[in-house]
Parts: C-alpha cells; sequence; structure tokens
C-alpha cells in the first residue's frame, strides 16, 4: 500500500485523477438543483413573498406592542386554576398511557413475542395510535365527550400509548441476553423470565421515557385547550379571540415558566433514572 504522504502528494499533483467519477458528480448536482428548485416552487404555490412575511412582521410588531405590559385581568385565580387543569390533564393522561402501554410494550418487542405475524400487526395498530396527532384525536374526542379536559386526557392517553408502547418494545429488545439466559437457567418460566430478567433491565429507560413524554405532554396541553379540550389553553384562545393581548401575554408567560419548571424536574429525574439503570 502506497504511503499516505506519497498519496496527498499525487492527489496534489493530479487532482483529477482522485476526483470523484463524472456520473456522482452529475447525480450530486443534479439533486441539489432538484432540491433548490423543489423549495422555489414549494414557496410560490404557498404563496410565500417577501411583501407578506414584511407586512406580517409589522403585523406582529404591534400585536407584540398591545401585549405590553402583561396582565392576569380581573380574574386571575381562573388563570391559576386552568394551568393546574393542563397540569393535571397531561399527567392524568401520560400516567394512565404509560401503564397501558407496559403489556403493549411487551407484546411488540421480539424477544418476547416471537410470533411474526401478530408483532406486526400489534406494530401496525401501535402506529395508528401515534400517526394520528393529538390535535386530530383531541377534535374527535371533543365531538364524542363534549368540552372540557376530559377529550385531552383521551386524546393523551390514545397517542401517547402507541408511542410509549414502541419505544418500551425497543428498550426491552436492547436488554442484555446474558441476564435473561440466567434467569431462565434458573428454571423460571416466560413470565417469571419477563419479569426478573427484562424489566429490571429496562425499566429505568422506561420511566425516562414516561417523563420525557409527560414533559413533552405539559406543552402539549396547552394547544389541546385551543380546541376546546379545556386547561390553560382554552383560555389564552378566548383572550385572543377577544383581542385582549396582555392578557394573553401574561398567559404566554405563565406557561413559560410552567414548561421550564416541569422541564428542569424531568430532566434530572430522566438524568437520575438513567444513572441507576448503568
Amino acid at each position: 500500500m502506497m504511503p499516505r504522504p506519497d498519496i496527498a502528494a499525487w492527489r496534489a499533483r493530479a487532482p483529477r485523477a482522485f476526483a470523484p467519477p463524472l456520473a456522482r458528480r452529475l447525480l450530486a448536482w443534479s439533486t441539489g438543483t432538484a432540491v433548490l428548485f423543489g423549495t422555489l416552487a414549494a414557496l410560490l404555490w404557498l404563496d410565500m413573498t417577501p411583501q407578506r412575511i414584511l407586512n406580517g412582521l409589522s403585523e406582529l410588531l404591534r400585536v407584540a406592542l398591545l401585549m405590553l405590559p402583561p396582565s392576569p385581568g380581573e380574574r386571575p385565580m381562573e388563570l391559576v386554576w386552568a394551568m393546574l387543569e393542563t397540569l393535571a390533564m397531561a399527567f392524568a393522561g401520560t400516567f394512565i398511557a404509560a401503564l397501558l402501554a407496559v403489556p403493549l410494550g411487551f407484546l411488540a418487542a421480539r424477544n418476547v413475542l416471537p410470533l411474526g405475524p401478530l408483532r406486526f400487526g400489534l406494530r401496525r395498530f401501535l402506529d395508528v395510535l401515534r400517526g394520528v396527532d393529538q390535535l386530530i384525536w383531541a377534535l374527535i374526542f371533543v365531538r364524542a365527550v363534549g368540552l372540557g379536559p376530559l377529550a385531552g386526557v383521551l386524546s393523551i392517553i390514545v397517542t401517547d400509548t402507541g408511542t410509549l408502547a414502541k419505544l418500551y418494545s425497543e428498550s426491552l429488545e436492547n436488554a442484555d441476553r446474558r441476564e435473561i439466559e440466567g434467569v431462565r437457567a434458573t428454571g423460571a418460566g416466560g413470565v417469571q423470565t419477563a419479569r426478573f430478567g427484562l424489566l429490571p433491565q429496562a425499566l429505568p429507560l422506561m420511566l425516562s421515557h414516561a417523563l420525557y413524554i409527560f414533559e413533552s405532554n405539559v406543552r402539549s396541553s396547552t394547544i389541546l385547550g385551543i380546541v376546546g379540550a379545556g386547561g390553560i389553553g382554552f383560555q389564552l384562545s378566548d383572550r385572543i379571540r377577544a383581542l385582549r393581548w396582555e392578557e394573553a401575554a401574561f398567559i404566554i408567560l405563565m406557561i413559560l415558566v410552567m414548561v421550564a419548571v416541569i422541564d428542569s424536574i424531568s430532566g434530572a429525574l430522566r438524568r437520575r433514572l438513567l444513572a441507576s439503570g448503568r
């Protein structure tokens, strides 16, 4: 093999000899050109002109000025209650989804359920659950059970059951087989092997996933309230429709503080869980 200094010297003397083949260069150029023209075509189709963007920015500046100074309005306790309702909605939906996802995650794991067609059908069912956005489920459940946080909780349960079950199954599939074989060597059955060989390895990661989903649901629950699922999002949309921008700004600040607190607590707990699982 030619030493590296000699290769570098020959590359400097004859750069064309070391260049990529013409077909590869043409493919790269054509791909880049197609992406560029595709992006420009999409922008033109969506009427994203510089004039519209400038007009939107000026209107956004006007609204931002109307938000100053933020004000809780005449009923601040109503906002506090709505914030607690949002937290309760996110916690209840995540907790129930996390429980429902445990057996589904075990059944979707390749090292637990060896029957390929049954596991394939279950995985496609989980894809359907998480493939439809929470906002769509919220609109469906608002129609089914009426306005209020129940619709939000149900939409969180449906979506997060599919998401957590997939994450749980992947955590179980990545478990160390040596520990599983050690439990089986003691004469344990399938359920006992899953309980004492699989679950202790995957549990810290599973709990970390559940905490992260709860952290995400605290943010998404505010959006669910906008479509009538209750909580602080409903109060925010009500203020925006009434053009009470200073109260809307106060609600946005409340949401930012709540999300920051939940993120910091959840992040600390997840780091501790992942450290304990190593």
